[in-house]
């Protein structure tokens, strides 16, 4: 059993491929270290012998860590990064290449692809933005490959992959088991889990498999009652005039009303609770092919948020003014038939993943950032200056999602033994998703009946409206993505020590983007760009507009050739991976690889249309109709290492990686629109060590350690962006240039066969940089107007002058450029238990100092909030197995 979450297994298992982590430590005679059979290349290979970097966990690994959530454990671990707004709503990073993390209210709808592939066994379940959040029960090993994967895996391993790897039925009879846990977090709520299992073997030929689980993780956030003048939320009528064009006479004067939370104040209201079950049949057809059948239900309710506001005094409190929850639900069936046709091992493995996301976020934040705001909130035109007021600012997003996602996959391999092995095979995947987004953004004083219906209706999900009279602005779109791909991979023993390989995937994908918001028919705006004749865009934007759009399609300044009449964008290319690797003994490999990923073109909704600001660099820009493929080239030389009679082992990655047209979110309501686009940003390089070492230096004692340093820039950045990004040379975000950690276990015998073992582990995290906008300064000015009060984070400043906004501060200066910075900090955790054959109970501090890190600053509401560790939690773990 596996007391763990997804999102600990992976971290744990990304924990450089060495560490304690990353291998099971046995304490046997001589006090070896086990070696882990891993498919990363979809062949079983050991891990060792992989001449990638690659890191696996196993199943009894995870058992012996104990980890409770990912929370406590994702600073502990170089070389990968979790950034994101709390459970369901993350995004994973690998070796530096990040961008700003797409905002949560438009992430369904803007289809940027994840750059890190994520599988639950042989299905990709990826998602922009809200990574699936599979609870790891009853895990049998977690794949980590660092580095493009693309040949194997596909779009969006362009920096890595990461694969759960489940326990399937056993044909070896019954087995059955349970594990309990519960907790105390200081300042917070209790938490608690149980999770069970059973095998049975029903015949020779068929077993099946069932694991449940439930875990409900108490909160620690509390929203605090808001009082102007403390910290709280007072309004600014001034932030509100400036980011509107200055439609306010005298905003300093102008009263604003403060939004009212009285009957929303709790303590500890950030829940999230876990609850899931998972099915397996396994049938022997005969000696040579098998049928494995799974399904996975679960459903995720959180409740709050997993951010405190700098503003307000300690770090566990929070102003908000709507009651947010995330309720996400999916259930996954896969099938995988395995066998052999003469000398050919066969696999063809499918999947259908269906998933329903119902969530309501507090959108009071957007006041203080929409171009509109004043439009939306404030009373002002044809009003006299002295009876001028902003009224309740109170806003919320509402969200239902319907995701669907089929894949199909038929590969050969040649025999292992051959001194030439073959991996070939053929891909489809087609992915659907469904989603309406409502914006309540006016005041139902101003606006008590908005009305709004769509100005479209191909492709929606909804019935057009009129929508709610509270809301104001709705997306309802459908998005469709169908891939089709077929790889291959040949490895050749050049001798008997030296082995060469070469591996391509060529694959096309048609991306459909469907739908329409209160303002744009998206489907016919993109069905004209399409089309690109003169009637069909005169028809549709009007004869002058057509004009101008055809002048920047004949300047290239919009790209449209990737469209086919219909308006689906389609692309198709083929990227390569080679590497060779050198078996100096049998104890020490050396290798060096090249590899390239890549993530498709993204379409926008707004695509095409002009930059409210045609000054300067944006003379004549327009929002591009889609964003092109982003890729990364990786280089890296490395070695791998089990020593002095397997209880030393040391491995260490060299890498360098070129990223091209660098995708990213953007918002730049002052130069271009007020919608969030993707655009290509420019062009980055990324250099890097990965460095680990195991080392069972006693039968009782293992000590483990891993670091990662990363050295990255941007090499280039488009015009538009000039004074909005950091300059060329600046660094990519959230990333640290240093991190490492050390762990140890110590275990000791206790009378009656039990063994007792003391776990405990420390990690260092350098500072980070949030975002890929300078705005830190405007978002900190616009925090001291709103709320009395700075942040008191740390802003790294990167040039004299900000040109993404067109006024000036409080006191009347130009905004300087600058990123805040995530700071630094040191976690650590221990633990004491007893264990036998059967049982184990445990004993648990996780966060021994109590340290509240900071694990990221989100700046989607235009002031500072920053996700949080949880504060320390003492508890106790019980398991139990039986056979």
């Amino acid at each position: 059993m596996k007391l763990t979450k997804l999102h600990a297994a992976v971290l744990t298992a990304i924990a450089a491929s060495g560490s304690l982590y990353a291998e099971e430590v046995k304490t046997q005679e001589k006090s070896k270290i086990e070696v882990i059979e891993v498919t990363s290349t979809k062949r079983a290979e050991s891990i060792q012998e992989v001449p990638v970097t690659v890191t696996a966990l196993t199943g009894d690994s995870l058992e012996k860590l104990g980890v409770s959530n990912f929370d406590q454990y994702v600073e502990f671990l170089p070389n990968v990064v979790f950034q994101g707004t709390g459970p369901g709503q993350n995004e994973i990073y690998i070796r530096g290449a990040a961008t700003t993390q797409t905002n949560i209210s438009v992430s369904s709808v803007q289809a940027l692809q994840p750059s890190v592939a994520f599988y639950l066994d042989e299905q990709p379940v990826s998602m922009q933005g809200r990574n699936l959040d599979v609870y790891a029960s009853d895990v049998e090993r977690v794949e980590v490959l660092p580095g493009p994967q693309g040949t194997l895996f596909g779009a969006s391993s362009q920096s890595g992959t990461v694969r759960i790897i489940t326990n399937k039925p056993s044909h070896d009879g019954f087995s059955a088991g349970f594990d309990t846990s519960t907790g105390s977090t200081s300042g917070g709520d209790m938490s608690n889990s149980v999770e069970a299992y059973f095998n049975m073997s029903l015949t020779d030929s068929l077993a099946i498999r069932v694991a449940t689980y439930n875990d409900h993780q108490g909160g620690w956030i509390d929203n605090i009652l808001n009082t102007p003048g403390e910290g709280g939320y007072t309004g600014s009528a001034e932030v509100i005039s400036r980011i509107s064009g200055g439609v306010l006479t005298n905003p300093q004067d102008v009263p604003v009303i403060a939004p009212q939370n009285a009957a929303l104040v709790e303590d500890d209201f950030n829940t999230a609770d876990y609850a899931g079950a998972r099915f397996g049949l396994s049938y022997i057809i005969n000696d040579e092919w098998n049928l494995l059948v799974q399904h996975t239900q679960q459903s995720l309710d959180t409740e709050g948020v997993f951010a405190y506001d700098p503003n307000l005094e300690g770090e566990t409190s929070t102003n908000r003014f709507i009651p947010e929850n995330n309720n996400d639900d999916f259930g996954l069936t896969t099938w995988t038939l395995e066998g052999r046709l003469q000398n050919l091992d066969i696999v063809y493995t499918g999947g259908y993943l269906d998933r329903d996301i119902n969530s309501t976020i507090d959108y009071t934040g957007y006041t203080n950032g929409g171009s509109f705001s004043a439009y939306y909130v404030c009373n002002y035109a044809g009003i006299v200056e002295s009876e001028q007021e902003c009224l309740d600012p109170t806003k919320y997003y509402k969200e239902e999602t319907s995701t669907s996602r089929i894949t199909h996959e038929l590969r050969f391999s040649t025999a292992a033994e051959n001194r030439w092995r073959v991996t070939a095979g053929v891909f489809y995947d087609s992915q659907e998703l469904s989603t309406v987004g409502q914006f309540k953004i006016a005041s139902t004083d101003k606006f008590p009946d908005m009305a709004r219906t769509l100005a479209g209706s191909e492709g929606t999900n909804s019935d057009g409206g009129p929508f709610p009279s509270e809301v104001s602005f709705v997306n309802d779109v459908t998005h469709t993505i169908d891939q089709i791909a077929v790889f291959g991979q040949l490895e050749y023993d050049l001798t008997d020590t030296v082995t060469a390989s070469f591996g391509a995937r060529w694959y096309q994908i048609d991306d459909i983007y469907k739908g329409a918001t209160t303002g744009d028919d998206v489907s016919g705006r993109l069905r004209a760009f399409g089309d690109g004749s003169d009637e069909a865009l005169t028809e549709f934007f009007g004869a002058e507009e057509a004009a101008a759009i055809q002048a920047a399609i004949a300047s290239g300044q919009l790209d449209t050739s990737l469209l086919d009449d219909d308006g689906t964008l389609t692309v198709d290319d083929t990227i390569i991976k080679a590497s060779i690797d050198w078996k100096i003994s049998d104890e020490v490999m050396v290798f060096a690889s090249y590899s390239e990923g890549f993530r498709p073109p993204v379409t926008n909704r707004v695509g095409g249309g002009a930059a409210t600001s045609q000054e300067g660099a944006f003379d004549g820009f327009r929002i591009p109709v889609y964003s092109t493929t982003d890729s990364l080239d990786n280089f890296e030389i490395g070695f791998k290492s089990t020593l002095f009679d397997q209880s030393l082992r040391f491995n260490a990655t060299a890498y360098y990686s070129e990223i091209s047209d660098l995708q990213t979110s953007r918002y730049d309501p002052t130069n271009i629109s007020f919608l969030v686009f993707t655009d290509n940003v420019g062009e980055a390089e990324i250099r890097g060590i990965d460095g680990d070492f195991t080392w069972a230096a006693t039968d009782n004692l293992i000590i483990s350690g891993a670091f990662s340093f990363i050295d990255s820039e941007l090499t280039s950045v488009n015009s538009q962006l000039a004074g909005i990004a950091p300059a060329v040379g600046s660094q990519l975000p959230y990333s640290a240039e240093f991190s490492g950690n050390l762990q140890a276990q110590y275990f000791y015998s206790i009378a009656n066969d039990m063994t007792g073992y003391i776990n405990g582990s420390i990690s260092y995290t350098g500072d980070r940089l949030a975002g890929m906008s300078m705005d830190a300064y405007v978002v900190e000015d616009a925090t001291n107007l709103i709320y009395g009060t700075g942040s008191g984070l740390s802003i790294q400043k990167e040039a004299d002058v900000f040109s993404g906004v067109n006024y000036q501060d409080r006191n009347g200066e130009t905004f300087a450029g600058g990123r805040y910075i995530q700071d630094s900090y040191v976690l650590a955790n221990l633990s004491f238990g007893v264990t036998n054959d059967e049982w184990k109970a445990e004993i648990f501090i996780d966060n021994v100092t109590d340290e509240s890190a900071v694990l990221y600053i989100d700046t989607q509401q235009f002031t500072p909030k920053v996700v949080s560790n949880r504060p320390r939690t003492i508890g106790f773990r019980f398991s139990y197995d039986f056979y």
